[in-house]
């Protein structure tokens, strides 16, 4: 093994290269431009797969929205354009009929569907804001990050009807001074007083929720809006081996079935699977990765091949010289490993050339997409994916170089010598 270290080996490599470098230059540059294919295309991917994780940070990965509308089917008696309401009731039907079901978060809200945002004062401040009434179970659904010492809803909070709420961070910088502690004051909405039990932060890129959302006890709503067992729509999040497009449809039937509704009346019930919509980003992702080895792998094993047929060149070009240092008592060895080495090095120094270039690009992209409303971010590719394409790549020009390694060591000392 001590030919690799030597300098004479070494710089026959490198007069090889000298020797033939357009060549060298072309075929490298296939090589360079399957790994940089691989690397961009699986980045890019993986940007796409982070913008979405980011934009719904906290959201659990299985959920679903499922509110009414107008009938669009008379049935059962009842004329078309029938509005009506899901009930709380509702929840334990739809838990035992569907036990795909792992959480289930009925809900209320201002502020959207036509009702006016929820009128918010503090001392001489006011302010519109986007109240909902929610069970803490939520928070199993839509996780939300509480600070400022505070806390979310608890089942204490629903049992008296409470009066108390969660603030966001916006309508907290809004209502208090700067340096002003929020939790254990007291605000009123529409009217009515509530104190402050904790401050939301809102999750980077948005998510399902805003910055000045307030949240109050579902009991609390009911109460002060008159909503009764009313709700406006249920958030769901179904268990991770569920089949979330199955779920749903399960749900709207049973649904259906309870408020008297037409099997066949698509419009009635409506609803945004949020797990559909992640399965197609994580399946489109996984095809882009997968299209990115197909087209990189290929690349790069005619980019070797390349490599090999100019080795195999080279050794013919050679063949003198080969034979001399064989009738001078190289060992088949020492030719063998010479070649091999040069193939390994031409394979790396391009591998490692794409990687680079590949990298710019990503970070070029990265830049670019800063601040754009598009959930895309962070276009990287894991190290461990690196790794296992240069061991691809060595262990194809090690294989490669073996064809002209071994036409090297054929060659006869006697047979070189009389070349012209």
């Amino acid at each position: 093994m001590g030919f690799i270290f030597s300098i004479d080996t070494w710089q026959e490599i490198f007069d090889s290269i000298r020797k033939n470098k357009a060549r060298t230059i072309i075929t490298v540059i296939g090589v360079l431009w399957g790994i940089f294919i691989y690397i961009v295309l699986s980045g890019a991917a993986k940007g796409m797969d982070n913008g979405f994780e980011r934009e719904f940070k906290g959201m659990a990965m299985n959920s679903m929205f499922v509110w009414t509308r107008n009938t669009s089917v008379p049935y059962d008696g009842f004329k078309r354009g029938r509005y009506f309401s899901l009930k709380l009731g509702d929840v334990d039907i739809l838990r035992s009929k569907v036990p795909e079901i792992q959480y289930i978060a009925p809900r209320n809200n201002t502020g959207n569907w036509g009702s006016a945002p929820a009128m918010t004062v503090y001392g001489t401040k006011s302010g519109s804001y986007t109240t909902y009434g929610d069970f803490p179970i939520l928070a199993k659904i839509d996780a939300k990050k509480i600070f400022d010492g505070g806390r979310f809803l608890n089942d204490r909070d629903i049992e008296n009807a409470s009066k108390v709420c969660v603030i966001g961070e916006r309508t907290r910088d809004e209502l208090f001074e700067k340096d002003e502690k929020p939790v254990g004051k007291f605000i009123r909405i529409d009217g009515i007083f509530f104190q402050v039990v904790g401050v939301h932060k809102t999750t980077e890129g948005g998510g399902m929720q805003s910055d000045s959302d307030i949240y109050i006890p579902f009991t609390t709503f009911s109460k002060l809006y008159n909503k009764g067992d009313r709700v406006g729509w249920f958030a769901i999040a179904a268990y991770p081996e569920a089949d979330v497009i199955q779920v749903e449809k399960d749900i709207k039937k049973v649904l259906k079935e309870i408020h008297r509704v037409a099997p066949e009346d698509e419009r009635a019930i409506g609803s945004f699977n949020l797990g559909e919509m992640f399965n197609r980003i994580m399946g489109f992702t996984k095809g882009m990765t997968f299209l990115s080895l197909v087209v990189g792998v290929g690349t790069i094993l005619a980019g070797v091949i390349g490599i090999g047929n100019i080795l195999l060149i080279s050794v013919k070009e050679r063949t003198r010289e080969l034979g001399i240092r064989r009738a001078l008592g190289a060992t088949p060895g020492e030719v063998r490993g010479q070649i091999l080495l040069e193939s390994i090095f031409l394979t790396m120094m391009a591998g490692f050339m794409g990687i680079i270039l590949g990298a710019v690009v990503l970070s070029v992209i990265n830049s670019a997409t800063q601040g754009i409303d598009f959930p895309y971010t962070n276009p990287t590719v894991p190290l461990e994916w690196i790794f296992g394409a240069l061991i691809l790549m060595v262990s194809l020009g090690t294989l490669i170089g073996l064809i002209p390694a071994q036409r090297a060591v054929s060659i006869k000392p006697i047979d070189a010598l009389r070349e012209e």
